[in-house]
């Protein structure tokens, strides 16, 4: 080091010399070659041996692997590099532009360096070990995962997880024309979906409305040949151009097909014939449904809610329940029960989504995307059922999803908007009408008209509530009794009594679509006065009666046939009965109108020689404000009211009945038709809008380690080590839960992660796994082991969750409420300074926000647990967990790890497991 001094005092230029030093840049290149020749000779001294496979020759090959030692003379850098603005710049990149390739601008990198990269599959491991980390990092993280079984709540984290690595692998390749187009091309499968599927909703809108109208008219008659018609036409088809049907000439009433003339003989032949064709589509329908799909009875939008709130149903959106509950809802509606179409629509039109969804893997493979696509075609069902587009999607909003980002508000609109287009393209009524009962007024309301309308508000929440609590107990009665008959004998018995009752009255006899819309129309602008409506004086009265009355059946017949094996909605008869109260109550003020012309009221709003009151403007009311009492929403009733009628100055009493509706009905029951239903048959769908305020009654004020399933006590649980691949499989078959927490030992009982039960079930049972290739004695474990053999061992560790979401037992339980709510997990665990103290889940969860009985329980022992502590597990029975009631398996007492139990954590063991059903 002294001589190599003194060279820089003689005059020699020292290493740290600048290139403005030199005369060109070749000499200071040579210097710094020579300069790094210098620096390897003095590392050189300190070995003894300088042959060929010295350790200096290893320095000298680390060195050569820094990657500090590349382009030292230019600072470094963490920002990240720019990209180059055209791939013309060079010739040599013009063909990697198309395909995608490696750029010569990469050359610098060393051949056998690998590269990091941000694209991190999330399903499993990689084949190596990312730089910059431990040897095991690729197996930390949520883990693999395989497909959700059959009633089972998805993991909205993981999936959106998985959609942005996904979408981070898509966009690093978009450099290049290819992969823009590919780009391109993925951003356009969503909007494919969506355009098929509105095109697809309104397709089968129209069918279901020609067929539906066509076999209705068949329980009256049929089209002739007569006059250029045919048998498949409806009569409202055949007798196109008639303005009094009554003079079609190619109609043919039933008494006169069979040549029958006298009165009675008429009235019996026509009786008999629309009870026996209202029977048969009843029947035919239970049978569809029983036979084909199940899942195609009621309206499927509790179930569409579950859907969308994370919960998996296999085949429920399969193309088998779509042709099932097409068909079928066409037999059931034309049978004249008290159903409508408009509910199922929606289930149409998910449907047919879902089939659309299947044609693209990178959507149909992401259980989060697919619910948001679900969202927007459920707005396009209620805007085929209402001809509201905006309606719908505000519907969508308001009443079916549980996660509507901005996105798909601007999906749902698309989807509603082309669905209506298309309806109304076809025009399946031949009147330019989207819905049959599509109406347009022409005059205003008056002040005074508030008190009448305030009044069908409060008629509309009382009729809510009373119809809810009487389709509960109509259902719980028909579950709890062993003696009834089975679900087609039960829509026999009614279809008959229905079409037995309806008959005689002209206004029940009618189709409920065709009474709604002739309740609607003002008197005016009717024609051909078939119902007797526009009746002037003491009339009137019979009118009314009728009116009532065929409101108070259609009252007690929609709250039996709600519920039955059959497609069936609840909207348009809701909305029938409203508008049937309401046409009377405007009937009754219009008489008193013209009786007393005087009354003060009247003697300065009214003008003369024009009709001050219109009955139909209160049958539309009325029939948004019973509307809102049974299903509570009230922003879209409002507005697809607005475009049934297109008067923008009837929004204010709309607005004022709907919200006066809202609030008598929530006295009575906070829940809507669609949440009872969901309560009813237990589904585990967590209302995300009760939060807050409206949460605080439901949740009780304590920490949530009084709630959750304690691992002291009751929680079952696998150690890192100490299984073998039959003593596994032993667990899954002797215990019934969806997973099991992961801890270190039973002694420290440091959470390590969380394995859910698909998971380790495909690990250790499927046919072309590892472990079907090895002996059942095995070692598996779930932590690092590094003198473990990998061909001898099984890892576990892939499939196991490492990151769960975890919050001291000390939280509220306000707070793991939340979590689940906004989140969307299956899972909340417990513990404090990294050591598990218990586990809840969302049926827990479910069981408090559903009012479940709470189970008082004393334990004392292990931690010091003093008596009056609420048990884990709650809502359940005799020390039986909530499979016992919902799997009907009763869970045993089994702590596994290092084959022992660990005294003071053995017990019932009846804690929840990872979402019992979910």
């Amino acid at each position: 080091m002294a001589s190599r001094s003194a060279m820089m005092d003689d005059g020699y230029p020292s290493s740290s010399a600048t290139p403005a030093a030199f005369d060109s840049q070749h000499e200071w290149e040579g210097h710094r070659r020579a300069t790094m020749e210098d620096d390897r000779d003095e590392l050189d001294l300190v070995g003894e041996d300088h042959g060929h496979n010295s350790p200096d020759n290893d320095n000298d090959m680390m060195l050569d692997d820094d990657p500090l030692r590349d382009d030292l003379n230019q600072p470094m850098s963490f920002k990240r590099r720019q990209k180059q603005q055209s791939v013309f710049s060079q010739p040599s990149r013009l063909f990697s532009a198309f395909t995608g390739g490696p750029s010569p601008r990469n050359s610098h990198d060393a051949p056998g360096r690998p590269s990091i990269t941000s694209n991190t599959r999330l399903e499993g491991p990689q084949s190596g070990s990312k730089e910059g980390g431990p040897m095991d990092w690729y197996v930390e993280g949520p883990g693999r995962r395989v497909g959700y079984e059959d009633l089972t709540a998805i993991d909205w984290i993981f999936e959106y997880t998985k959609e942005r690595s996904r979408l981070r692998m898509l966009f690093s390749g978009s450099n290049s024309l290819v992969g823009w187009i590919r780009l391109l091309l993925d951003n356009s499968q969503v909007w494919i979906v969506l355009l098929l599927t509105g095109l697809a909703a309104g397709l089968l809108a129209a069918a279901i409305d020609v067929a539906t109208d066509w076999l209705a008219d068949l329980k009256f008659g049929f089209c002739s040949t007569v006059d250029g018609g045919a048998f498949h036409l409806s009569k409202s088809s055949c007798c196109l151009g008639y303005e009094d049907h009554a003079q079609c000439q190619g109609w043919y009433p039933w008494a006169k097909a069979f040549g029958i003339s006298s009165g009675g003989g008429k009235w019996f032949i026509e009786y008999f014939f629309y009870v026996l064709l209202a029977l048969s589509f009843a029947v035919s329908a239970a049978i569809l449904v029983k036979e084909y799909a199940i899942y195609a009875k009621h309206s499927g939008i509790p179930e569409i809610k579950t859907v969308l709130g994370g919960f998996v149903i296999r085949r429920f959106l399969g193309i088998q329940t779509l042709v099932t509950k097409s068909l079928g809802l066409v037999l059931a509606v034309a049978s004249g029960m008290w159903l409508g179409k408009e509910g199922p629509l929606v289930h149409v039109a998910c449907c047919c989504a879902n089939v659309f969804i299947k044609l693209f893997p990178s959507i149909n493979n992401n259980e989060a995307r697919k619910r948001e696509i679900l969202s927007a075609a459920a707005a396009s069902g209620i805007s085929v059922a209402f001809g509201s587009p905006i309606g719908g999607v505000l519907f969508s909003l308001e009443q079916l999803s549980y996660y509507f980002p901005d996105k798909t508000m601007w999906q749902s609109f698309v989807c509603a908007m082309t669905a209506a287009v298309t309806l109304q393209a076809l025009d399946p009524f031949r009147s330019g009408k989207l819905v049959l009962y599509q109406v347009k007024y022409s005059s205003g309301w008056h002040g005074f008209e508030l008190v009448p309308f305030v009044l069908l508000g409060i008629l509309g929440g009382v009729y809510g509530g009373l119809f809810i609590k009487a389709n509960m107990r109509v259902a719980q009665w028909k579950k709890s009794t062993r003696w009834l008959p089975g679900p087609v004998t039960q829509v026999a018995m009614v279809a008959c009594l229905t079409a037995l009752i309806n008959y005689p009255n002209h206004y029940m006899r009618a189709q409920t679509s065709e009474l709604v819309s002739n309740l609607f129309t003002e008197c005016a602008k009717i024609v051909d006065d078939q119902f007797g409506l526009c009746k002037t004086g003491a009339a009137s009265f019979g009118t009314i009666i009728l009116l009532i009355f065929a409101a108070v059946l259609g009252f007690f017949f929609a709250a039996v046939t709600f519920g039955l094996q059959i497609p069936a909605g609840i909207i348009l008869p809701s909305m029938a009965i409203g508008a049937l109260t309401g046409r009377a109550l405007g009937i009754l003020m219009e008489l008193f109108q013209r009786a007393a012309p005087n009354f003060p009221l009247f003697l300065h709003q009214c003008e003369p020689d024009i009709p001050c009151i219109t009955p139909g403007t209160y049958a539309i009311i009325g029939a948004a404000a019973f509307l809102t009492g049974v299903t509570r929403m009230t922003v879209s009733i409002v507005v697809i009211t607005f475009e049934l009628t297109g008067a923008l100055t009837y929004v204010l009493p709309i607005m004022i009945s709907v919200m006066i509706s809202k609030w008598v009905g929530d006295a009575f029951s906070r829940r809507g038709i669609y949440e009872s239903w969901i309560h009813f048959n237990s589904y585990p769908y967590l209302d995300p809008n009760n939060s807050g305020e409206d949460l605080s009654p439901l949740i009780p004020d304590v920490p949530a380690s009084q709630i959750m399933t304690r691992l002291d006590s009751d929680l079952i649980v696998l150690t890192a080590t100490g299984h073998t691949i039959a003593s596994l499989q032993k667990i899954l078959e002797t215990t019934p839960y969806r997973g099991y927490p992961v801890i270190s030992n039973p002694r420290d009982a440091v959470l390590l992660g969380y394995i859910s039960r698909a998971e380790l079930s495909y690990v250790l049972y499927s046919p072309g796994g590892r472990a079907s290739n090895l002996p059942p004695e095995t070692e598996c474990f779930f932590s690092h082991q590094p003198l473990a053999d990998p061909l001898t061992t099984l890892d576990l560790r892939p499939w196991m969750d490492q990151t769960p979401l975890t919050l001291p037992g000390r939280s509220p339980l306000h707070l793991a409420v939340s979590y689940f709510q906004k989140l969307g997990v299956r899972y909340v665990l417990f513990a404090e300074r990294g050591v598990l103290q218990g586990l809840l889940t969302r049926k827990d969860v479910w069981h408090v926000m559903n009012g479940a009985e709470e189970r008082v329980r004393d334990a004392v022992g292990a931690g010091g647990i003093g008596s009056g502590r609420m048990g884990s597990g709650l809502g359940r029975e005799e020390g039986r967990g909530e499979s016992a009631g919902l799997l009907g398996v009763e869970r045993t007492d089994y702590f596994q790890g290092h084959g022992g139990t660990r005294e003071g954590r053995s017990g019932s063991f009846a804690g929840s497991s990872e979402g019992s059903i979910l």
